[in-house]
């Protein structure tokens, strides 16, 4: 975009941007100046533009292609249909190879420069958090897909994963009632682990369970040697686990070898779905406990035609997971809201996304139009020797979401994260 300077010194350029600017039907925001991303999306065309922005390099691409893939299934689907307002949608690509930085560097190429009218993608706390004052900033839209530690809500970011009254209390819940006394906490060292973690202890400490233990490690760390090590000393009734990408694979081979056995000592994962049990090794991880919304095994007939609709287009040996059913039901969620409002405006999407709902594979969810995030079922499942997660426990429906976890008495001091 030109420097101001250059545009006052030239009046015949300014003029040119204002027209431009009409032309493509900018608006202003509450303090009467027009977005980047208002400026630019072209609403004209027989197209519209999405970005879809995820780790295809790096230690989460291990998790984050297959939530690309299934954005683009969703695409694909939503145009075979007619798309969305009677244009096709245009998907522009770009990898945040696992860096925080690089994925708020994509961002602003794809709103300002590509003029998409919302992006699609993230998966790390620290990923989002570098994203969000970007979209904020442009006033446009983040579809994110994963869940996360709450604590937070944006009116430029639609969370469409769990948080942490619709993930991590519910697991803690059901290892209470499973007599659960004490725990080692184990996490990559970024801000969803950590904050998860302030929450898990305060939980505890309202519930009567010991935390023996808590350590981090760098994303892409493989060696858990001296973690395994002092998880087997402290002799805890269980593990709770927020470690990401790649790193699960070392931890649980390492888990392994030492002895340590489900059946003895459980570990209850929060980001460990299908794809990444393909690559830990099933006889690794097989009696091992993980706490989603979604499951491949769900058992409805939308989550069939979604199932056999992901692997006809990518494999039949390709699982599906919590993570991309979500970014899956974002673009539906996306398009469902545009339809409402009848426009591709940020304001009149904002506007129009409370109560939006969609018969998505893991169940009905609704968007929250106060903090953007949607209802969701909990869901603890277990890891079986095929590889696959099969529900051993769910919720009565789906939970509102409560980001703050302003209805929970030990939580009022967590605080923002």
């Amino acid at each position: 975009m030109p420097d101001s300077r250059h545009l006052l010194a030239v009046p015949v350029a300014l003029a040119l941007a204002g027209v431009l600017l009409t032309a493509c039907g900018s608006k202003a925001d509450d303090s009467g100046t027009t977005s980047a991303a208002a400026s630019c999306v072209d609403t004209s065309a027989p197209t519209i533009k999405v970005g879809s922005l995820h780790s295809l390099s790096g230690t989460m691409a291990i998790s984050e292609v297959t939530v690309r893939d299934s954005t683009a299934l969703a695409i694909d689907q939503i145009n075979a249909s007619g798309g969305v307002l009677g244009k096709k949608i245009e998907v522009v690509e770009e990898d945040g190879a696992s860096d925080p930085k690089t994925f708020a560097e994509k961002a602003e190429k794809l709103i300002s420069s590509d003029c998409v009218a919302a992006v699609f993608g993230g998966w790390t706390s620290s990923s989002r958090k570098a994203m969000l004052p970007v979209f904020e900033d442009n006033n446009s839209l983040l579809y994110y897909p994963v869940q996360y530690e709450g604590l937070e809500d944006s009116k430029n970011i639609f969370y469409t994963g769990a948080t942490t009254n619709q993930q991590i209390v519910p697991a803690l819940d059901y290892l209470k009632e499973k007599g659960v006394k004490s725990l080692y906490l184990v996490g990559s060292d970024y801000v969803f682990p950590q904050t998860a973690n302030r929450e898990i202890k305060a939980y505890a400490a309202a519930n009567g369970i010991e935390i023996k233990g808590e350590d981090y490690t760098p994303l892409g760390s493989t060696d858990f040697s001296t973690i395994v090590n002092k998880v087997r000393a402290a002799d805890a009734d269980a593990v709770f686990n927020t470690l990401n990408g790649d790193s699960n694979v070392a931890f649980f081979r390492e888990y392994t070898n030492a002895g340590l056995k489900a059946a003895d000592m459980p570990v209850v994962s929060v980001s460990i779905a299908e794809e990444e049990v393909g690559g830990i090794g099933a006889q690794n991880i097989a009696g091992q406990l993980t706490a989603w919304n979604y499951y491949q095994t769900v058992d409805s007939p939308t989550n069939k035609a979604f199932v056999d609709a992901y692997k006809a287009r990518f494999g039949a040996n390709k699982p599906t997971s919590d993570p991309m059913e979500a970014a899956y039901t974002s673009v539906y969620l996306w398009k469902n809201t545009v339809e409402k409002a009848n426009s591709f405006a940020v304001a009149d999407i904002q506007a129009a996304a409370d109560g939006v709902s969609f018969d998505a594979p893991e169940g009905t969810v609704t968007i929250d139009g106060d903090n953007h995030h949607i209802t969701k079922t909990a869901r603890i499942g277990e890891i079986r020797p095929d590889g696959l997660i099969y529900t051993v426990w769910q919720s009565n429906g789906p939970i509102a979401p409560d980001p703050y976890l302003t209805t929970y008495d030990w939580a009022g001091d967590l605080g923002g994260s």
